[in-house]
C-alpha cells in the first residue's frame, strides 16, 4: 500500500468511531491511560488526547475492544504517529520498519520486533476501519501487506542466518531470497489479499533442489524443512509480546505423508497424477508471497492447465460442493438465525458467496482468462459482465459480502479471536451492534437478516440453474417379477453398482409385504417419491450402502402414509434422510424405530440456535401436562427426549453444531430429565412410605454430565446426597423407613425411571460408582457423611472426579451447601509431588486395563482424552487453592482459565485447547455414526468426510495424521506436567 496525496490524518475522522459499549471499562481504562500519560510526561500525547474527536476514538476502543484497549494501554506512545498522519503514510512507515528487521542479530530480536509491529498494525488498521476512512478492500489489503512484509522479512532473516551459521556456503551479505529456489505461496484469503482481522495465513512451501550451495552432508529437504519450521516458530509461537500469525501448512500436496516443505519436481508430479478437485479450487487464489518470487510464479504457470480446465467440469463442481450440499439440503426450513449464527459457514454466510464465485470460475475460467481473478468482489463484477449472473445479483452479493466481512472484523477485533459466530446472548449482540454503529440490536438483526437471506436466495438459485437429474432420460419401472433393462441402466447411471439387487428390493416394497407399504395410499406416495428418493441416495458418497440402510429403515417402519406424505411435502427431507442412511447407521436404526422424530426437522426453528435450559424446561413441562400416572410420565419423557436427541444428532451430522455446542446441549437435556424425574421418584416412594419431615435430597452430576461434555452415547454418572433435620429421622407413611433407607429407595426409583425399558424405550444407563466409597458405600449419601468423606477419606482420584461435580437437582439451600462443600474440598492446599505421583499411578492403572495404540480409541490411547482430562484435573487440584477460577467443571473452560493464569506455557495451552476440541468434535460424530471404536478400514467415504469436516481438515488422511501428531504431543505434555520433580 502506498501513500495517497491528500489523505486525511486519522485524528480528522476520529469522531466517526462508534459509540462505546462498556462504559464501566471506559472509565477504568481512561483513568489508567491518563495516569500513564502523566507518568510518561509526553506533552504531544497529552495534547492529542485533549482533542475531543481523538478522545472519542480512544473511548470507542476501550468500550468496544478489550484487545485494542490493551494495546493502547501498553503503548500510548504509538498514538501520535498513528493519528497525526494519513493511515496510508503510517502503514508505509510501519512496513519500512518491518523491512529493517532483517538486520536483527538474534531470532528472539526478530520475534519481538515482529510481534510489536503486529500489535501496531492491528491498532492502526482497526482505527482506519472503525472510523470509516478505509473501505473493506483497503482494510484487507493492509492486513495482507503486513503479512507479506512479516513473511518476507522472516524468510530473508532465516536465509541470512543460515549463511552466518555456515549451512549455506555464501556470505551473509550475498544470500538473497530471489534465486534461492524457495517458493512460498499464499493460499486462500491470504493469496487473494482478503485476509480477515484475526486470520490464519495459509502457506505452501516449495523448493527447487540444487539452487542453494549447502554445506557438505546437508541435503535440500532437511535444510528447507528446518527453515520452514523456523518460519512457523517466528510467526506463530506465543511470547510475552503475543504472536504474529497463526500459520497453516496443510494445503501442501498430501500433507499427511509429506514434509512441511516439498520439492517443486515432487509437487509437479503430484498435481499431474493425484491432484484433487478441492486442491484445484484452492489454487485459484494462490500467489507467490515470499522467497523466490520468480520460482513461485513459474510453478503457478506450470499448474495453469491443472487449475483451469478448458472443458466444462460439472463433476468437479459437485465434488467441491459436497460439504455445502448437505447443509443446503436441509437449509430451507425457516428464516436465517441471528443469535449464535456463524456468518462464515452458516446459511447466507461468507462461504456461500465465495462458493458462488468459485464454482462458476472453475466451470468457465478454463476458457475465459478474465474469470481467473483471485478476489471475490471483482470476480462478481466480471461474472456479471460476462452474463454469467445478473448485474443486480453481483451488486447485492458484493454489498452483502462487504457487510458480512466488516461484521467479521468487528467480531474478531473484540478480543483478537478467530471467531465467525455471533454471540448467543442479548448482551453480546448488543455489544456487536454497538461496535458496528447500529442504534440497537433490533436494527442490527434486521440488517444482518436481510443480507443473509439475500445470499441464501442467490446461492439457492445457483443450484437451480444446474441441470438436475430429473431432466435426464431414463426408465424407472419396478413392476412385474423381472428386472427392466432400461431401469438397471438408469440406476447404474445414477451411480448404483448393485442395480439388480436394488430393483428386486424396490419391487418388494411395492408388493405391500411390509407394514409401511400395506396401504395403497402409501404405495402411491412411494411411487411418486421414487425418482427424488433415488436421486437423493445417489448423491451420498456411497449410494449402495445408503440404499441398503434405507431399505432396512423402510422395512422396519410400522406405517408409511404419514412419513411418505411428509417427505412428499418437504422434498429436502429426502436429502437429510439419505445423508443419515449414508453416513450414520446408528441414527438410521434409531429413526426406523422412531420415524415420528422426523417431524421435528420440519419445524422452522430446527436449525436455529440449540434450545437453552429455559426452553427445555418449558417444553418438558408442557409434554408432561397430560401424564395421568407414573407410567405415563416415564413414557412421555422418553418420547420427548427422543425428539431432542434426534435433533442434536442431526445438528452434529450436518455440521451445524460442534462439540462446544452439542456437549452442553446433550448435558442440558439429561439434567432436565433428571430434575424432572427426581421428584417423581420421591412421590412414587412416598405412596408406600410417606415423606421424611424436613428431609430433602439433591442429585449431583459427575463425569461427562457434570462437565457438560456428553455425546449421543454417554451414560449418566450420578451421586444422590440427602439431608434431614435429625439423624434418626423417619418417613411418616404406613410403612415408615429411616432416612438412609428412604433416600436409598428414592435413589433406586430414580435410577429405574431413567434406565427401565418401557414401550417407548429407555433413557440412559446410570453409573453410581463415583459416590463416596464407590460400590461399597450406601447408594444415597447423607450430607454430613459426604463432607466428612471428602475431608478425610477420599482418594486423589475421587477428588479428580469431584472437579466435574455439578448439582443439577434439589432445593436451593441444599444445592448451595453441597456446592460449598465441593469448593472447599477442591480448594484445599495439596502436596504437588504427591498429587503428581497419584495421578500418574492412576493413569498407569487405566493404561494397564485399557491399553491401546489405536489413535481412534480416542479416550484411552496415550495422548487421548484421558490424558488431557488428567492433566486438567491435576492442575486443578494442585493450583485450586491459589487459583480458584480454574475450578470449572467443563474441561475446555478450565484449560482456558489455566492458560490465562499462566500455569502452563502458552504453547502447551494452545496444544491442549486444540486437542480437547479435536477429540470432542470427532467423538460427537463417531458416537452418532458408529457402534464402538471407529475403524477407518470399515468406514464409508461419507463418514470419513464427516470426520474430516468435524476435525477441520481438508481430507481424512490429513485428519488422521494430525490426530496422531496431536496425541503424541499431548502425551509429551502429560509426562512433562504430571511430574513429581
Amino acid at each position: 500500500m502506498t501513500s495517497e496525496e491528500g489523505a486525511k490524518a486519522l485524528r480528522m475522522v476520529a469522531a466517526n468511531a462508534p459509540a462505546p459499549y462498556d462504559g464501566t471499562r471506559v472509565a477504568r481504562e481512561m483513568e489508567d491511560l491518563e495516569a500513564a500519560i502523566v507518568r510518561i510526561g509526553d506533552k504531544t500525547l497529552a495534547e492529542l488526547l485533549a482533542d475531543k474527536a481523538v478522545r472519542h476514538l480512544v473511548v470507542s476502543i476501550f468500550g468496544n475492544s478489550p484487545f485494542l484497549g490493551r494495546i493502547v494501554r501498553l503503548h500510548p506512545e504509538w498514538l501520535p504517529r498513528l493519528l497525526t498522519r494519513a493511515p496510508e503514510v503510517a502503514l508505509d512507515d510501519l512496513l519500512a520498519r518491518v523491512a529493517r528487521v532483517t538486520d536483527a542479530q538474534t531470532q528472539a530480536d526478530v520475534m519481538a520486533a515482529l510481534r510489536l509491529a503486529k500489535s501496531e498494525a492491528a491498532l492502526l488498521i482497526a482505527m482506519a476501519d472503525i472510523t470509516g476512512v478505509w473501505p473493506l478492500d483497503k482494510v484487507t489489503d493492509a492486513l495482507t501487506s503486513f503479512a507479506d512484509a512479516a513473511v518476507g522479512v522472516s524468510i530473508a532473516w532465516l536465509l541470512r542466518n543460515a549463511a552466518t551459521r555456515g549451512q549455506v556456503l555464501l556470505e551473509p551479505g550475498e544470500i538473497s531470497s530471489e534465486g534461492s529456489g524457495l517458493a512460498i505461496l499464499g493460499m486462500g484469503k491470504y493469496g487473494a489479499r482478503e485476509l480477515n482481522y484475526s486470520s490464519d495465513i495459509d502457506l505452501v512451501v516449495f523448493y527447487e533442489p540444487g539452487q542453494l550451495p549447502l554445506k557438505p552432508g546437508l541435503d535440500d529437504s532437511d535444510f528447507f524443512v528446518r527453515l520452514t519450521k523456523d518460519l512457523v516458530k517466528l510467526l506463530q509461537e506465543r511470547t510475552a509480546e503475543g504472536y504474529v500469525f497463526r500459520t497453516d501448512l496443510r494445503l501442501r500436496p498430501d500433507p499427511g505423508g509429506t514434509p512441511v516443505a516439498v520439492s517443486l519436481p515432487a509437487a509437479e508430479t503430484y498435481y499431474e497424477s493425484r491432484g484433487q478437485n478441492w486442491e484445484r479450487a484452492a489454487f485459484i487464489k494462490a500467489r507467490p508471497v515470499a522467497g523466490d518470487m520468480a520460482a513461485g510464479s513459474r510453478f503457478l504457470k506450470m499448474l495453469t492447465p491443472y487449475i483451469w480446465r478448458k472443458n466444462l467440469d460439472f463433476a468437479a463442481i459437485d465434488d467441491i460442493h459436497s460439504m455445502k450440499r448437505q447443509i443446503h439440503a436441509v437449509g430451507g426450513h425457516g428464516a436465517v438465525a441471528v443469535a449464535g449464527h456463524n456468518i462464515k459457514l452458516g446459511r447466507g454466510g461468507i462461504r456461500e458467496i465465495e462458493f458462488f464465485v468459485q464454482t462458476q470460475q472453475l466451470i468457465a475460467g478454463g476458457r475465459d482468462h478474465d474469470l481467473r481473478g483471485k478476489q471475490t468482489c471483482p470476480m462478481l463484477d466480471e461474472l456479471a459482465a460476462k452474463k454469467w449472473i445478473a448485474p443486480e445479483a453481483a451488486a447485492e452479493l458484493k454489498e452483502a459480502y462487504r457487510f458480512l466481512r466488516t461484521l467479521e472484523h468487528r467480531l474478531q477485533m473484540i478480543d483478537d479471536e478467530q471467531t465467525h459466530s455471533l454471540p448467543a446472548s442479548d448482551e453480546g449482540l448488543d455489544h456487536v451492534a454497538c461496535f458496528l454503529g447500529f442504534p440497537g440490536r433490533a436494527q442490527f438483526a434486521d440488517a444482518l437478516t436481510q443480507r443473509l437471506e439475500c445470499v441464501r436466495d442467490h446461492y439457492a438459485k445457483l443450484f437451480e440453474t444446474a441441470p438436475p437429474l430429473s431432466e435426464e432420460r431414463g426408465s424407472l419401472v419396478f413392476t412385474g417379477t423381472e428386472d427392466d433393462p432400461d431401469t438397471l441402466n438408469t440406476l447404474r447411471g445414477l451411480g448404483f453398482e448393485k442395480a439388480s439387487e436394488m430393483s428386486e428390493a424396490i419391487r418388494g416394497w411395492h408388493t405391500g409385504r411390509f407394514p409401511a407399504t400395506r396401504a395403497s395410499r402409501s404405495r402411491e406416495l412411494l411411487t411418486s417419491l421414487m425418482p427424488a428418493l433415488l436421486r437423493a441416495l445417489s448423491r451420498t458418497s456411497n449410494p449402495d450402502t445408503a440404499f441398503d440402510r434405507f431399505d432396512k429403515f423402510l422395512t422396519g417402519l410400522p406405517a408409511g402414509v404419514q412419513l411418505f406424505s411428509m417427505l412428499y411435502s418437504n422434498p429436502s427431507l429426502l436429502d437429510l434422510l439419505a445423508g443419515i442412511c449414508g453416513t450414520a447407521p446408528r441414527l438410521a436404526s434409531y429413526l426406523s424405530q422412531n420415524p415420528r422424530v422426523l417431524e421435528a426437522v420440519v419445524d422452522p426453528d430446527f436449525f436455529k440456535v440449540l434450545p437453552g435450559k429455559v426452553e427445555l424446561h418449558e417444553s418438558l413441562t408442557a409434554a408432561l401436562v397430560h401424564a395421568v400416572d407414573y407410567q405415563d410420565t416415564l413414557d412421555f419423557v422418553r418420547v420427548w427426549a427422543r425428539e431432542y436427541r434426534f435433533r442434536l444428532g442431526v445438528r452434529v451430522l450436518t455440521g451445524s453444531a460442534d462439540a462446544e455446542e452439542a456437549g452442553p446441549a446433550y448435558a442440558a437435556l439429561a439434567a432436565e430429565l433428571v430434575a424432572a424425574l427426581a421428584p417423581v421418584a420421591e412421590t412414587k416412594v412416598a405412596e408406600k412410605h410417606g415423606r421424611v419431615a424436613d428431609g430433602r435430597f439433591a442429585v449431583v452430576a459427575m463425569g461427562k454430565l457434570g462437565s457438560e461434555e456428553m455425546s449421543a452415547a454417554s451414560d449418566l454418572d450420578l451421586i444422590v446426597i440427602y439431608d434431614t433435620g435429625s439423624p434418626d429421622a423417619q418417613s411418616d407413611g404406613e410403612r415408615p423407613l429411616y432416612a438412609s433407607q428412604y433416600y436409598a429407595r428414592v435413589c433406586q426409583q430414580l435410577i429405574s425411571a431413567l434406565t427401565a425399558p418401557t414401550a417407548e424405550g429407555k433413557l440412559y444407563e446410570v453409573d453410581m460408582r463415583l459416590r463416596p466409597s464407590g460400590n461399597a458405600g450406601p447408594i444415597a449419601t447423607a450430607f454430613d457423611s459426604f463432607v466428612a468423606y471428602q475431608e478425610s477419606e477420599a482418594w486423589t482420584w475421587e477428588h479428580m472426579a469431584l472437579t466435574r461435580a455439578r448439582v443439577i437437582s434439589g432445593p436451593d439451600e441444599l444445592r448451595t451447601r453441597i456446592e460449598d462443600a465441593i469448593a472447599t474440598a477442591l480448594r484445599r492446599p495439596r502436596d504437588r509431588a504427591k498429587i503428581a505421583v497419584d495421578v500418574a499411578d492412576m493413569r498407569a492403572r487405566v493404561e494397564k486395563e485399557r491399553s491401546s495404540r489405536n489413535p481412534w480409541e480416542l479416550k484411552h490411547v496415550r495422548g487421548g482424552l484421558v490424558d488431557i482430562e488428567f492433566i486438567c484435573q491435576y492442575l486443578q487440584l494442585v493450583h485450586g487453592a491459589t487459583h480458584p477460577e480454574i475450578l470449572q467443571t467443563h474441561t475446555r473452560a478450565s484449560l482456558a482459565r489455566i492458560a490465562a493464569a499462566g500455569l502452563v506455557s502458552p504453547e502447551t495451552a494452545d496444544l491442549l485447547l486444540r486437542a480437547i476440541a479435536l477429540t470432542h468434535n470427532l467423538t460427537q460424530v463417531i458416537r452418532i455414526c458408529v457402534e464402538g471404536v471407529f475403524n477407518p478400514a470399515e468406514a464409508s467415504p461419507g463418514l470419513k468426510s464427516l470426520l474430516a469436516r468435524a476435525g477441520d481438515a481438508p481430507d481424512f488422511p490429513i485428519l488422521e495424521a494430525e490426530l496422531i501428531e496431536t496425541q503424541r504431543r499431548v502425551f509429551e505434555a502429560f509426562a512433562e506436567i504430571v511430574s513429581p520433580s
